[in-house]
């Protein structure tokens, strides 16, 4: 196989994986809380191609040989946590997070997670009437400050500070509930994207070296939290559509090249000496 249709396939592949973020990114446009993914490429595989004895001329000051490479691969899938637009809903269990921060959730089978999406919503407790919880869009929980899941009084409403302090509201009665576990990431590339617009710890990470309190930063890193908005998808549409139809030209011109070099071969194996 020569090394131009090698090339070709190599990178015919790196570009489908790229297609396939852009169109993700699109896909969830409109997803609450959604992070844009970026790709990134590398070579696969270079060489230096020596030339024949003829280059090897007296006083040549560059080396004889040349770079000869197979293609570029997607190496790495990164996620943008650039801050998304925020737009107010008027519902009380609407948070969006201001700054760099996530929420800390519980998923199923107790998985702890992380999210921006702050579409919530209370949830009976079904053996308890008398409390609730505080559940993702998904169903996955809320946590606290300590970790726990939150529970609010049955037909209580929130109310819940810049600091993520929750007082509900029940009648003439108000109860402190406490405080949202609010975390800033400090290393974003350890997080993993999952299902449900969830963020987990990539495997063999440890929590306290990947995110922080966000209340153990400075103040002018700090996240802050705003009731009764949501933050909507990073994603910038006309920018992935102008990435689109760049991404297919250069796989076209790929599919060409592979084209080519496979006419080429039989062209070659067709010749009579």
């Amino acid at each position: 196989m020569n090394n131009s249709m090698i090339s070709a396939m190599v990178s015919m592949s790196g570009i489908q994986q790229r297609l396939d973020l852009i169109a993700d990114n699109m896909a969830n446009m409109d997803t609450t809380g959604y992070k844009r993914k970026e790709s990134s490429f590398e070579d696969t595989l270079t060489r230096v191609k020596e030339q024949s004895s003829e280059f090897k001329l007296d006083g040549r000051a560059t080396p004889s040989g040349f770079n000869l490479g197979f293609g570029s691969q997607a190496t790495t899938a990164t996620l943008n946590f650039a801050q998304g637009s925020i737009v107010d809903t008027g519902n009380l269990t609407d948070l969006a997070i201001e700054g760099n921060g996530l929420f800390a959730i519980e998923a199923a089978g107790g998985v702890k997670g992380y999210t921006r999406a702050g579409d919530f919503h209370i949830q009976p407790n079904p053996v308890d009437s008398e409390l609730s919880y505080l559940v993702t869009n998904q169903g996955h929980y809320v946590l606290n400050a300590e970790g726990d899941r939150i529970e609010v009084p049955s037909g209580s409403t929130l109310q819940i500070d810049r600091d993520g302090n929750i007082v509900a509201t029940k009648g003439n009665e108000q109860t402190e509930i406490g405080a949202l576990q609010l975390k800033s990431p400090l290393r974003p590339n350890a997080l993993v994207q999952k299902d449900d617009n969830m963020f987990v710890l990539a495997t063999g990470a440890v929590e306290d070296d990947i995110l922080t309190d966000t209340w153990q930063l400075p103040e002018n890193q700090q996240a802050h939290i705003r009731q009764g908005a949501l933050e909507k998808s990073n994603v910038d549409l006309t920018k992935e559509m102008a990435d689109m139809m760049q991404v297919q030209r250069a796989y076209q011109l790929a599919a060409r090249a592979l084209t080519s070099s496979e006419t080429m071969m039989g062209l070659a194996n067709n010749l009579r000496g």
